[in-house]
């Protein structure tokens, strides 16, 4: 059985620098991005806030669709993050 996994956008403030990835464990990959061991530019730049998840069943559809965000224009992702978070709240206090 294909194991799941999450597309997740993170931030350092509302419209502010934003970072695209994907995990399979995303509790564990936030903690990470706020202990800056997450990754270099997330380090680099203070991206600690999480304003978008979407999950996926499979790690393949998953990685396909950070794939896709990565070309996007930045304005049709600020969209995409404000349809379901408008007020650009950190959403890691809702996952376990």
């Amino acid at each position: 059985m294909a194991r799941g996994g999450y597309t997740y956008i993170m931030t350092n403030k509302a419209h502010g620098v934003l970072y695209i990835g994907v995990t399979a464990n995303l509790a564990a990959r936030v903690l990470q991005h706020r202990n800056g061991t997450g990754s270099t530019f997330c380090k680099r730049y203070g991206l600690t806030c999480l304003v978008l998840v979407e999950p996926h069943d499979d790690m393949t559809l998953a990685i396909a669709r950070k794939k896709a965000l990565k070309v996007w224009k930045r304005e049709w992702k600020i969209r995409l993050i404000e349809g379901s978070n408008p007020d650009w709240r950190d959403l890691s206090d809702l996952i376990a």
